[in-house]
C-alpha cells in the first residue's frame, strides 16, 4: 500500500462509556483491524475494562457500534501474529488464514487495499489459468493417440485429463501428504512416464492391504483415493513425449498452485476443453458465480441465512446451542437436483454455500474450546451425497464429480482451522449421484426419490425451436404432451429449455419441492408464453415465486457467452405460501402476483389472434418480394438502371423495409402490378429482370415459391394501400421509449419487415404511438435478441382499446398531429435520429408527453401510474374482453 500513513487511521477514538481506541482502520476499503499479541487465543474471551467477557472479534464488533453508520466497516480483521481471522460483516462469514499459509493465500487479504479486488476475482483468474494449462495439455496428449477422432480416444483423453488435474490438486492441497509428491514421483520416472502413470493410477485405486508389498517406496507412499476416479475402466494412456512430461512437471506442477482454484468456476473452464461444436449444439453456457447466486439465493440460501442469523441472536446460550444443532441437522437433510448439471457449477457452489453456513454453526458450537477435537468426533454433517445431477456428456459428469471432491477438500481445510484438528479427506466416498444420460428421456425419480428432494435448480440448454436438431425436436415433443401422450399443438415451436420446466412441474406434483431455472427470455415473450406456460398452469397448477427479468447472462470463461436470460423460481399450490419478488437489475420489488410475462399483474395468456379483439382497423404485413434482389434498387442503382432504360421510370416506386423506414434510407422497387404488356416489351432491361426473377423462383426447393414463377412480374405477396397508412417496423431497438411509427403515402410500397394499418386514422396513430400501447408492447411482444419484435397477431390484435368520449378522441387526434408537426421541424433527421433517447428533440419529447397524457386520460389512468401498473390494468381489460367475446 502506497502512502500507508495517510490512508490508514491509527488509534481512532470511540466512545463506549469510556474512551477506547481502534488499532487501525482503512476507510477507503471499509476495514477495521484489531491486533493482539501472539499469546492471545483469538477464540478465547477476555475480560474488558467494564467487566464484559469478549473475544477479540467481539471486542472489535463493539468498537463498530461506536462509529457513525457511514464509517461501519465491511470487514473486520483480527490478528495475533500467527493467525488472521477475517469477518465479512455483510455476509456474516468468518474465515482464517494461518501465517504459514500466507505465501499462497495472500490474495484473500486483497480487500485491505482494494474493496473490489476480492477473493472471487482471484479465484477466477487462477481458474482461467488452470483452464489454459488443461487446454495445452489436452492438445498435446491428443496428438499422441493413434485415432484422435474416435469416441474411445476422446473418452480416454477426458478421463486422463481429469485424473492428472486431481493429482496436481491433491499434491498442492496436501491431500496426498507431502507437498510436490506427484511432481517428485513423475520426475523420478520421467524416462518411463507412461508406465509410471499407469502404475500410479492402479495404486491410487487399490486399498493398502491389497497392494504389492514389494512395490517401490515412492509409489507405496500414495494413499488410497477410491471414489471410482482411478478405476480400471479401460482408459488408454498414450505415449508421453518429453514435451508433455515437461509441461506436466513445470507448467502444470512447479509453476502453478492448484489448491487456489475455485471448483465452481474451474469446472466450467475445464469443460471448455470439449469440442466447441459440441457445446454449441448442446446449448450449454458458462455460469458466473454472481449468476448462480441469482438462482440459489432467493430459492433457498437467503432463507437459510436469515434463519441462522435469528438463531445466532438467541440470548440464552443453552437454547441457542440446541437450535444450532437442529439447524445443522436440517442442512444435512436438504437434497438438490440439477437435471442439466454440466460441469456441476450449480451443485458445487450450493455445496460450498451450505458448508460455509455449517462452518459458522460449528464455530459457534465449538466456542473456541476445541470441543470436537476433544471428543474425537467429526463435526461435519453436510455431505456431497446430498447433491444430484443429470448430464448428457460423460466428460462433464466426471468433471462435476471431481469439482465436488475439490470443493469438499477446500471446505474441510476451513473446518480444520475452526476446530483446531486434522480431519480425514481420503479415501473419497463413492459418489454416483451425478449420472450420465439425457434428462428428458429419464425418470428423475430414479435419480432421487421424490419425497427426498427439496430443490431443483440449474441452467438447462438454450436452443430455440428453429435451431433444434432432429433429436432435440423429438425430445420436446415427447415431453410437452397431454395426459394421453399427444403433443400439444404448439410444442414444436417452443424453446428446448421448456421441456425441463415440464419435467420439473410433473415431478413436483403433491410435494413441497421448489425449483428455479435459468432460461432464455423467449419463454416469457410473445407467442411462446401461452405455448410454454398454459399447460404448466392448467395441468400442474404451477405458480411463480420469484423472477429475474431479462438480463445478460455472462460467463467466467475466457471466451464469454452472452445470452439474454431470465430466472424463474416456481412451485405448486401444495408448496408453502411465501412472499413473491421480481428482480430487475439491482432492484427487488415485492409483487402481489408474478405472471408469465414476469410482471406484477394478473395471469393471462396472450395467444395468436387473427383479427383485433376490439373494433379497430386490420393490421397486415407488408409485401414479400421473393425476387432474389432483382427488383430492389438503391438510389444509385436505380439511376444507373434508368440511364440504360429511361422508359422504365414509370415502373419505379419507393420501397421500404424496417431498417429503410427507421433510417429513412431511400430504396426503390420495380413495381409492375398493372403494367401493360406492350410497355414491358419496349423495356429490354425490365424484361431481363423479370426473367431473372422467374429463374430464381423456379430454382427454389419450395413448391410455393416455384408456383410464384408463373407470375414473375409481381411480388410473391402483394400488399398495397389506396390511401395513407400507419407503418410500424417489425423490429425496433429496446433503447427507444417509443417504436417509431409514421404515416406513409400510398405510393410507398411496404416490404415484409413493416406492418401497415390501412385505414388507420390520426386517432389510431396517436393510440399506437402512446406510452400505453408501448407498455403493452414491451410486456407481451417477442424479442429478437433484446430488441422489440412487434407482432400484429400477438401485440396489436390483443390490444384492449379504450372507449373515449368525443372530446377525449378529439384531444388525442390533436396531440397525435402535434407529434407529426414536431417531427416536421427536423426534415433532415431520420426516425432513428429523432427517437434516440440522447438526441430526441425537446419539441418531439413534449409532443409525445402530451399525447401520453391524453391517451392515459382516455383509459381513466392517472398520469402518475407506473408502467407496470398500466400493464396490470390492460391485462385485466384484456381478460374481460376475451371472456365476453
Amino acid at each position: 500500500m502506497e502512502d500507508a500513513d495517510r490512508r490508514i487511521n491509527f488509534e481512532d477514538q470511540v466512545k463506549l462509556g469510556n474512551t477506547s481506541f481502534i488499532d487501525a482502520r482503512i476507510p477507503e476499503s471499509g476495514v477495521l483491524i484489531e491486533q493482539k499479541g501472539r499469546h492471545v487465543n483469538l477464540d478465547t474471551k477476555a475480560r474488558q475494562s467494564d467487566g464484559a467477557m469478549l473475544t477479540p472479534l467481539e471486542q472489535a464488533q463493539r468498537y463498530v457500534l461506536g462509529l457513525p453508520l457511514s464509517q461501519h466497516p465491511r470487514y473486520i480483521v483480527v490478528c495475533n501474529f500467527s493467525t488472521f481471522q477475517i469477518y465479512d460483516c455483510e455476509r456474516q462469514q468468518t474465515e482464517y488464514i494461518r501465517l504459514e499459509e500466507l505465501p499462497r493465500e495472500y490474495h484473500r487479504l486483497s480487500f485491505l487495499v482494494d474493496s473490489t479486488k476480492e477473493l472471487r476475482q482471484r479465484e477466477m483468474e487462477i481458474s482461467l489459468q488452470a483452464g489454459d494449462i488443461v487446454g495445452k495439455l489436452y492438445n498435446a496428449l491428443l496428438l499422441q493417440y493413434l485415432t484422435p477422432d474416435s469416441p474411445e480416444t476422446l473418452h480416454s483423453l477426458n478421463a486422463l485429463c481429469v485424473r492428472l488435474v486431481f493429482c496436481l490438486y491433491a499434491e498442492d492441497a496436501g491431500i496426498f501428504g507431502s507437498r510436490n509428491m506427484f511432481h517428485d514421483y513423475l520426475h523420478a520416472h520421467r524416462s518411463e512416464a507412461r508406465r509410471a502413470l499407469i502404475d500410479l493410477f492402479r495404486v491410487l485405486d487399490t486399498v493398502p492391504e491389497q497392494r504389492d508389498p514389494y512395490m517401490d517406496a515412492d509409489l507405496a507412499a500414495f494413499p488410497y483415493v477410491n471414489g471410482g476416479l482411478f478405476a480400471n475402466d479401460g482408459t488408454i494412456i498414450p505415449r508421453l513425449t518429453e514435451e508433455i512430461v515437461e509441461l506436466i512437471l513445470q507448467r502444470a506442477s512447479a509453476d502453478f498452485d492448484w489448491s487456489m482454484i475455485s471448483p465452481t468456476i474451474f469446472g466450467a473452464v475445464f469443460e471448455s476443453t470439449l469440442n466447441p461444436e459440441t457445446r454449441r449444439s448442446g446449448g450449454m453456457h458458462y455460469t458466473s458465480l454472481e449468476n448462480i447466486h441469482k438462482v440459489i439465493d432467493p430459492l433457498f440460501l437467503d432463507a437459510l441465512r436469515e434463519e441462522l442469523d435469528t438463531i445466532s441472536a438467541e440470548a440464552v446460550e443453552r437454547t441457542r446451542m440446541k437450535k444450532l444443532r437442529a439447524y445443522q441437522e436440517k442442512l444435512a437433510t436438504l437434497s438438490f437436483l440439477d437435471p442439466a448439471c454440466g460441469s456441476g457449477n450449480f451443485l458445487t457452489e450450493t455445496y460450498l454455500s451450505l458448508r460455509r453456513l455449517e462452518n459458522e454453526v460449528i464455530s459457534q458450537l465449538n466456542r473456541g474450546q476445541g470441543v470436537f477435537a476433544l471428543e474425537g468426533s467429526n463435526p461435519i454433517k453436510v455431505s456431497i451425497a446430498q447433491f444430484y445431477g443429470i448430464e448428457i456428456h460423460d466428460f462433464a459428469v466426471t468433471v462435476a464429480r471431481t469439482a465436488l471432491w475439490i470443493a469438499e477438500s477446500q471446505m474441510l481445510r476451513e473446518t480444520e482451522a475452526i476446530v483446531r484438528a486434522e480431519l480425514d479427506f481420503l479415501p473419497l466416498k463413492s459418489y454416483v449421484n451425478i449420472v450420465e444420460g439425457n434428462a428428458l428421456r429419464m425418470d428423475w425419480k430414479s435419480i432421487i426419490p421424490k419425497e427426498k428432494l427439496n430443490y431443483i435448480m440449474g441452467n438447462p440448454p438454450f436452443v430455440g425451436y428453429s435451431l433444434q436438431n432432429k433429436e432435440q425436436k423429438a425430445d420436446i415433443l415427447s415431453i410437452y404432451a397431454d395426459e394421453k401422450g399427444k403433443p400439444y399443438k404448439t410444442a414444436g415451436k417452443i424453446d428446448y429449455v421448456a421441456a425441463w420446466y415440464f419435467k420439473a412441474a410433473e415431478l413436483m406434483q403433491g410435494s413441497d419441492i421448489r425449483a428455479a431455472l435459468v432460461s432464455t427470455n423467449s419463454i416469457t415473450q410473445g407467442e411462446q408464453v401461452a405455448s410454454v406456460w398454459k399447460p404448466l398452469t392448467e395441468r400442474f397448477g404451477i405458480h411463480i415465486n420469484f423472477a429475474h427479468r431479462t438480463f445478460r447472462w455472462d460467463s467466467e470463461a475466457s471466451v464469454k457467452a452472452h445470452v439474454h436470460c431470465v430466472i424463474i423460481g416456481f412451485s405448486t399450490p401444495s408448496s408453502r405460501n411465501e412472499e413473491k419478488y421480481i428482480y430487475e437489475g439491482e432492484t427487488r420489488k415485492k409483487a402481489q402476483n408474478i405472471n408469465h410475462y414476469l410482471l406484477d399483474a394478473p395471469n393471462a395468456f396472450i395467444e395468436n389472434r387473427s383479427r383485433p379483439l376490439c373494433i379497430a382497423p386490420p393490421m397486415n404485413n407488408g409485401g414479400k418480394p421473393v425476387e432474389g434482389g432483382h427488383f430492389i434498387f438503391s438510389e444509385a442503382e436505380k439511376d444507373e438502371f434508368l440511364r440504360k432504360e429511361p422508359a422504365a421510370a414509370c415502373f419505379f416506386r419507393p420501397f421500404m423495409m424496417g431498417v429503410d423506414f427507421i433510417k429513412r434510407r431511400p430504396r426503390f422497387c420495380l413495381w409492375l402490378q398493372g403494367a401493360q404488356p406492350s410497355q414491358l416489351k419496349q423495356c429490354a432491361e425490365v424484361r431481363k429482370r423479370i426473367e431473372l426473377v422467374r429463374t430464381f423462383r423456379l430454382s427454389s426447393p419450395k413448391a410455393a415459391t416455384q408456383k410464384k414463377a408463373e407470375t414473375p412480374t409481381l411480388f410473391a405477396e402483394v400488399r398495397v394501400c389506396d390511401s395513407h397508412y400507419v407503418a410500424i417496423p417489425k423490429v425496433s431497438s429496446e433503447n427507444r421509449r417509443y417504436i417509431p411509427m409514421d404515416y406513409l403515402p400510398p405510393e410507398i410500397i411496404p416490404g415484409d419487415k413493416l406492418f401497415m394499418l390501412q385505414g388507420g386514422s390520426i386517432y389510431h396513430f396517436g393510440l399506437l404511438t402512446s406510452c400505453v400501447h408501448m407498455a403493452w408492447m414491451r410486456a407481451v411482444c417477442g424479442r429478437l435478441k433484446s430488441d422489440y419484435s412487434y407482432s400484429n397477431t400477438i401485440v396489436y390484435n390483443n390490444f384492449p382499446w379504450p372507449a373515449p368520449t368525443d372530446a377525449q378522441q378529439a384531444t388525442i387526434e390533436k396531440t397525435a398531429q402535434g407529434i407529426l408537426d414536431a417531427r416536421a421541424l427536423y426534415p433532415t433527421s431520420s426516425l432513428a435520429d429523432l427517437y434516440d433517447e440522447v438526441t430526441m428533440p425537446p419539441e418531439l419529447r413534449r409532443a409525445h408527453q402530451k399525447n401520453d397524457r391524453a391517451v392515459m386520460a382516455a383509459y381513466g389512468f392517472s398520469p402518475e401510474m407506473e408502467e407496470s401498473a398500466v400493464v396490470a390494468e390492460l391485462i385485466k381489460q384484456y381478460r374481460k374482453l376475451a371472456e365476453e367475446e
